[in-house]
């Protein structure tokens, strides 16, 4: 990778309002350590607003670029995947992906505009999905807001039960989706098929964010468990 690339990607890196190790930013980019400092010593001293220091982490504070430029590779990548959420989402995610790549396709360049349309990568309707009879956009406003969350549950052995959970994120699995979620009838993490839910009523009360209940924690006790080779604890396991 060129120098002048790798100082870009560093600040793209940066760009994304989170602090950011010089020793992660080495990894992503296949350099050494002592190479990063260096690039972020320059790209300081030309007038990039970085924060900071070796040892601690990096922070990119009001800064912006020129509108961005996109390869061929990265226009497919990103009309796929907006086919994909077109296709395997609710109607309001489908409009918004349409909607970013016609935002895209106007910033570009005649040339590179047109990629948007000919890119040959199609998401077919017609596919084995399982459907999801709840309102999956209102699901996904609770775990945008943070909100309680009650429903209706039939588990793998149709067992009916009533549930209220805090909802901490959405994992798609090839033809179902899964809710990561904290319950409070089990008092402990499990995920649950959206597509044997019923009667989704989204709460008033919000749920904070409390350490050992977040999304983060939830992933690392499902690691936890893989390494112990113990038995998961999702309440449902996709199928």
């Amino acid at each position: 990778m060129r120098r002048a690339d790798r100082l870009f990607q560093i600040i793209q890196r940066l760009r994304r309002r989170r602090v950011v190790t010089a020793r992660d930013l080495a990894a992503e980019l296949e350099v050494s350590p002592r190479t990063i400092y260096r690039d972020i010593r320059d790209l300081g001293r030309s007038g990039v607003p970085i924060e900071g220091e070796a040892g601690v982490g990096y922070l990119l504070r009001d800064y912006d670029l020129p509108p961005l430029m996109f390869s061929r590779e990265e226009i497919e990548a990103l009309v796929l995947g907006a086919r994909i959420v077109e296709s395997w989402t609710d109607p309001e995610l489908g409009r918004a992906a349409k909607a970013v790549l016609a935002k895209v396709e106007a910033a570009l360049p005649s040339q590179l505009g047109q990629a948007v349309e000919e890119t040959a990568l199609f998401v077919p309707r017609a596919h084995g999905r399982v459907e999801v009879t709840i309102d999956f956009t209102e699901l996904r406003r609770a775990v945008r807001e943070q909100r309680k969350v009650r429903f209706a549950y039939s588990d793998v052995h149709a067992n009916p039960t009533e549930r209220t959970v805090w909802p901490l994120g959405l994992a798609f699995y090839g033809q179902v989706w899964v809710l990561a979620a904290w319950c409070e009838l089990r008092d402990d993490f499990r995920a649950f098929r959206p597509d044997r839910m019923g009667e989704l009523e989204v709460l008033a009360q919000e749920f904070p964010r409390q350490k050992g209940r977040t999304m983060e924690d939830f992933v690392a006790s499902i690691g936890e468990e893989r390494r112990r080779a113990a038995p998961g604890r999702e309440e449902d396991c996709p199928s």
